[in-house]
């Protein structure tokens, strides 16, 4: 039986890794039933948004989709794609993992740790006040008659919201993921010091959810701090919790410390749906070109064959990547190499052939 899977390639490079992505895929064997819908800056423009709603109506349909980078302009212009997809699918939990990988050059080359980032709440929520705008002056008055601060004329402002309810699942979320994974600590990131209804919020209802795992220690760590020892010793972490935020820069630095964001996969999980993707940007200065590595979605789209039960296909494409960077014959210009992005998937899709064939990945 096929598993029916939403993939919305993207704009920049997103097409380009998608495709790579597919063909590794297909090397694997799984059936899948691709709804390949359109999203981003292109589509804003023939049909008026970038997130049309037949994309959300086939990730309900599917359950499982599949997403290369999307651009989102930096200030004025849409909301972005991505915090839209995952407030309307309730896709409240981002697990990115950081692992050393062989053949990449970094300064650390036994990490293996998890960010676990809440997704719909925080600054991220999307309640924003433009600067000069009758909603920021009625604001502005509100505020001034609730708590006497006098917030100036001409300031922009985000809203920080923190609820128990939203940070008690993620919480339940990066402790039952630490157990079925055979992980010894969860590290708390907070500022809840300085910010004590909000960041406060979040600490002391993890600290009270943790309670029901015995077996795994927490650890809370004020974030400016945590920032530090993850330049400094990033090999004593293990799961990293955080609110959204913190949770999207901590994990990008991560990703830095094992070689790029070329290589960082990442999922969006709720109850419901799931929606796998690369945590790198859409590259538009090289889209088109063939330069893009494609290893941070074939390994997105390996955590995605985990999700739908495809266990053996996902350890043989992860197994495959691993062969092909540990040779290095055949990588593309970021990982020191001369490669296309449609030549390093070729040979990942040959080394995951082979290992099916020869039963290297476990069942």
């Amino acid at each position: 039986m096929a598993h029916a899977i939403t993939l919305i390639p993207g704009d920049g490079i997103g097409p380009e890794v998608s495709d790579a992505m597919r063909l590794i895929l297909d090397a694997t064997g799984v059936a899948i039933e691709w709804d390949v819908q359109e999203a981003g800056a292109a589509v804003m423009e023939r049909e008026g948004s970038p997130l049309p709603e037949r994309v959300l109506e086939s990730i309900r349909r599917t359950r499982t989709a599949i997403k290369g980078p999307v651009t989102t302009p930096v200030g004025a212009g849409f909301r972005s794609v991505n915090v839209t997809l995952r407030q309307s699918l309730d896709l409240f939990a981002a697990i990115r993992p950081s692992r050393s990988l062989p053949g990449v050059q970094s300064r650390w080359t036994d990490l293996d740790l998890v960010v676990v980032r809440e997704n719909t709440e925080d600054l991220y929520a999307g309640i924003e006040f433009e600067q000069g705008t009758p909603q920021a002056a009625a604001l502005r008055r509100e505020l001034l008659e609730l708590s006497g601060y006098a917030l100036r004329e001409d300031a922009g402002v985000t809203v920080k919201p923190i609820s128990v309810t939203g940070t008690r699942r993620i919480v339940r979320f990066a402790f039952d993921h630490a157990r079925r994974n055979g992980r010894s600590r969860v590290t708390v990131g907070h500022k809840a010091n300085i910010m004590k209804f909000s960041d406060g919020v979040f600490l002391r209802t993890a600290a009270a959810e943790a309670t029901a795992y015995p077996e795994i220690e927490l650890e809370a760590i004020q974030i400016d701090e945590l920032a530090m020892r993850l330049a400094w010793e990033p090999e004593t972490f293990d799961v990293i919790l955080l609110p959204n935020l913190y949770g999207d820069i901590v994990s990008d630095l991560c990703a830095g410390l094992t070689g790029g964001l070329g290589l960082a996969s990442g999922a969006n999980l709720g109850w419901e749906y799931a929606l796998f993707e690369p945590v790198h940007g859409s590259a538009p200065d090289i889209a088109g070109r063939g330069l893009a590595n494609p290893v941070a979605m074939i390994l997105s789209a390996a955590m995605m064959l985990r999700h739908v039960g495809e266990r053996r296909a996902a350890a043989a494409v992860e197994f495959a990547v691993v062969d092909v960077l540990e040779e290095r014959r055949t990588v593309t210009p970021d990982l020191g190499g001369t490669s296309s992005t449609m030549e390093m998937a070729d040979a990942i899709a040959g080394f995951v052939a082979g290992g099916l064939a020869q039963r290297k990945a476990p069942a």
